[in-house]
């Protein structure tokens, strides 16, 4: 039988798998929407930021709960209402039914997920902190590996609205399950970790500089974070790619994401969250300009893994950040406000990019835009401060 943190493990991978490996199988759905409704790809950007937008409030409620209640009663709502979304999408007619459909149930479960898993490992793995959130984030990448092609196989199988249905009683399912496997660690009482568990409040740490450059760092690099991967496949459509090939894409993303989240992780207990920041964003910057430049298939998927890592990367090194900077007092609803920062970049970027499509009939100029946002995050990063004691 599994230890208790082994359990509250698998719980946060099976979370991290399914919520955002159905997330990323978004961009499949743009053409079949756009043909029967008319949509423009700015409207169904705008949908998908909506969620990211209420995400970034919903994630300091979720932060704030975690740290009152625990992980699986936030867990078991937030996974309840992102199952039934995906559902309600199999119904919906009209714009502003899948506005309410992102914008409420699927805003509930993103706002959750990364947060309360996160800032939940960080608790049980005091001396891993690096390692053990690059592994959460790994069910990430397997969700996105995963989930595209299986949902390209539904989709040309059964047409799109029988595909959301089957989605959403899938992560239903899996989404209970993960959050019975949940819970708090035990309080910490000598040593390194009760230190550690007393850290800075949140109103402490608003007033200093630290928290305010991760708040706009997080801006900076989540604006292409969640940009590249929801116009990622139709981007591979437009270049002359099946639905199928365009959907690996995404499955070469979540692939060497993997890798980027396992070695940053393991980067974050070795030299420090800072120096691993830098790295990342350094090879985000990379990929944006290339992807800006690349127009043929076979190189797009070159330019995918590349940005692949620095994307795992970038999504292992915040929450481990946060806690050398501030501890574990506050570590929740510090990092949700961190997040909802990004989530403004989340939700603005693909309405942006988008709208620049619609107008430009190329998504160019938008990747160059992301890697100004990048070069401006990577700076900020190089005035952190290294690493410091909560004390």
């Amino acid at each position: 039988m599994l230890q208790p943190r082994y359990r509250v493990l698998l719980g946060a991978c099976l979370t991290q798998f399914m919520v955002i490996g159905l997330l990323f199988t978004f961009g499949l759905f743009f053409k079949p929407l756009q043909d029967e409704f008319g949509w423009s790809r700015t409207f169904l950007s705008t949908a998908s930021s909506v969620a990211f937008l209420m995400m970034g409030f919903l994630a300091i409620l979720a932060g704030r709960m975690n740290d009152r209640f625990g992980p699986r009663i936030v867990l078991a709502i937030s996974g309840t209402a992102y199952g039934i979304g995906f559902i309600l999408f199999s119904q919906v007619t009209t714009q502003w039914h899948l506005l309410a459909v992102f914008g409420v149930f699927l805003a509930v479960g993103l706002g959750a997920h990364d947060v309360v898993t996160l800032s939940t490992i960080a608790r049980w793995f005091e001396k891993q902190r690096g390692i053990m959130s690059g592994v959460v984030k790994s069910g990430t990448a397997l969700g996105q590996m995963a989930m595209p092609p299986v949902a390209a196989f539904l989709l040309l199988s059964f047409g799109w609205r029988q595909t959301m249905l089957i989605l959403g009683i899938s992560a239903l399912i899996v989404l209970w399950s993960a959050a019975l496997l949940m819970q708090r660690p035990p309080a910490p009482t000598h040593g390194s970790a009760a230190a550690d568990a007393k850290g800075v409040s949140f109103a402490e740490a608003r007033k200093g500089r630290i928290f305010w450059s991760l708040c706009a760092i997080q801006f900076m690099f989540f604006t292409s974070m969640m940009t590249v991967p929801t116009h990622l496949a139709v981007h591979g459509m437009d270049l002359g790619m099946t639905t199928p090939l365009a959907a690996t894409l995404l499955t070469v993303l979540g692939t060497t994401s993997i890798g980027g989240r396992l070695a940053v992780g393991i980067l974050v207990d070795r030299i420090g969250g800072k120096a691993a920041f830098l790295m990342c964003i350094s090879v985000l910057l990379c990929s944006l300009i290339a992807f800006a430049v690349v127009s043929a298939p076979t190189l797009l998927f070159a330019v995918v893994a590349v940005y692949g890592f620095s994307h795992g990367g970038l999504f292992t090194v915040v929450s481990p950040l946060v806690a050398e900077y501030f501890g574990m007092k506050a570590h929740g609803a510090i990092f949700g406000v961190i997040l909802f920062f990004g989530t403004i970049g989340g939700a603005t970027g693909p309405i942006a990019a988008g709208w620049i499509f619609d107008v430009q009939g190329s998504y160019q100029v938008a990747f160059i835009g992301l890697a100004v946002f990048a070069a401006l995050g990577l700076a900020l990063v190089v005035s952190l401060p290294a690493r410091q004691s909560v004390n």
